[in-house]
């Protein structure tokens, strides 16, 4: 039996033509428009600076890795690339106006650089929707065989199906040790770890992804990677350790040696003063933004019900710290009596915090409220006096704490946040399970970056009023 013909994966070269001809016409398109606002003041030497400010920009992004096949589609890489370029570009600009005496217009420079790295920005995320959404239809994935344990090959394999977008394309497992099995979740199992090359040429893999301990030595795993490389077949090494972001995990060498080494989580230092510098800035802009609104809000609540605008509860905080947190009243007044009748309504999707579509202590407003989150918004009084954080993990009851799991108390060790990530990733619509792995995700992998990505996401999330009741 003859191996199948091997498919090359054409999906990164065409991303990265699209990648390349897109910052070109970003650049040019911020020339032009820069240029257009300059009419009647173009010094010399000008429309050359319109011409060769795209070919700088698509260098200056080459220069800082943006256009690598390993960033594609994935990772900060892409983005950092852009926002590295557009320093690369101001400093180009600057050095080229005075190496060619040129008489740059200060103004044209910094309306220009700005500009482009928005439009590239806006350009890289768009492609990140196309690619995500055709593979969630199955295409642009590597077919890939994963050689391992049963117990890691299985799973690697559960954790990269959590993403249907992810692009990794499972069809054979090679499996070490015990009993020879006939599938691993669902996956044909071809053979043994010393069989990998076999399975991939009837497979037609483009891929091989190590995973645990599979039973290859160093020098087995040496020759394994030389033989796929005349394949011309990618090798990728997992870990085992789920739920890091990549920016924790780095290669160290020792002696020769390749090693992984992950950081601690951050919870001390400058990082985190800035994390409360930025709450505060951005807590009193909402509050000034929307101050007028929120009064009109707290004229609806107390026009539709009896009772205080405002609803306070005692919450679990950072450290275990009971602290009063403030909302909007969205139910009557003795809800809380009440809460201990409605068993026959049960909890929907979730064990431990109770939510119900059919809350008939819900008012009128506060259902209207509850949709679009407005009742969260008075606690930015938490955030500006340090017991909550924009972001962050929901503050539970203290029932609700008493519950957790000891994996669940580590959602106590950061300021809990009016928004977080399980709030952006589904709502009250996620379970119990999903809700606390999203939380430890974020308390181990926080960032300024991830914060304001969650800020973006939760903005579109509100708006949409999905998963929200």
């Amino acid at each position: 039996m003859r191996p199948l013909p091997r498919t090359r994966l054409g999906w990164p070269a065409a991303y990265r033509l699209r990648l390349v001809l897109g910052d070109l016409l970003c650049a040019l398109v911020a020339s032009a428009f820069a240029s257009l606002l300059r009419v009647g003041q173009l010094p010399r030497g000008f429309a050359v600076v319109v011409m060769v400010t795209p070919l700088t920009w698509t260098m200056a992004v080459r220069l800082l890795q943006g256009y690598q096949a390993r960033h594609l589609g994935q990772g900060a890489q892409e983005y950092r690339s852009v926002l590295g370029a557009g320093a690369v570009l101001l400093g180009a600009t600057g050095f080229t106006s005075y190496a060619l005496t040129l008489e740059l217009a200060r103004g044209y420079v910094f309306l220009v650089v700005p500009l482009v790295v928005a439009l590239s920005l806006v350009l890289r995320k768009g492609l990140r929707l196309w690619l995500s959404r055709a593979r969630a239809h199955g295409r642009y994935r590597a077919r890939t065989v994963v050689v391992g344990t049963a117990k890691s090959v299985g799973e690697l394999i559960r954790e990269l199906r959590r993403s249907p977008s992810n692009s990794f394309d499972v069809v054979g497992a090679c499996i070490a040790g015990g009993k020879h099995l006939p599938v691993v979740e669902g996956v044909p199992v071809a053979g043994r770890p010393r069989d990998v090359t076999l399975a991939v040429d009837y497979s037609d893999a483009a891929l091989v992804a190590i995973s645990g301990h599979p039973g290859l030595t160093g020098k087995q795993l040496r020759q394994l990677a030389w033989d796929l490389e005349e394949r011309h077949v990618d090798l990728v090494i997992s870990p085992g350790i789920f739920e890091v972001a990549g920016p924790r995990l780095s290669i160290r060498a020792e002696a020769g040696v390749s090693l992984l080494h992950l950081e601690r989580p951050v919870r001390s230092g400058s990082r985190l003063v800035v994390k409360r510098v930025q709450d505060l800035a951005l807590a009193v802009v909402i509050t000034l933004l929307l101050l007028p609104f929120l009064l009109l809000v707290a004229l609806a609540v107390r026009i539709d019900s009896r009772g205080p605008v405002l609803f306070h509860q005692n919450r679990i905080g950072q450290g275990g710290q009971e602290f009063r947190i403030y909302k909007f009243r969205t139910m009557v007044t003795d809800a809380e009596a009440q809460l201990a009748t409605l068993a026959e309504i049960g909890h929907e999707v979730n064990d431990v915090l109770f939510k119900s579509r059919v809350d008939p202590r819900v008012t009128r407003v506060g259902r209207w409220l509850r949709r679009f989150s407005l009742d969260e918004v008075p606690q930015l009084i938490n955030v500006l006096r340090g017991e909550m954080s924009l972001v962050g993990p929901r503050p539970g009851l203290a029932s609700e704490v008493d519950c957790y799991e000891p994996d669940a108390m580590r959602r106590l060790r950061v300021r809990p946040g009016m928004t977080g990530l399980w709030q952006v990733s589904g709502r009250a619509t996620l379970n119990w399970e999903q809700t606390v792995r999203l939380d430890l995700w974020y308390v181990d992998n926080w960032s300024s970056t991830l914060d304001l990505q969650i800020l973006i996401r939760t903005v579109r999330a509100v708006l949409g009023g999905r998963g929200a009741f």
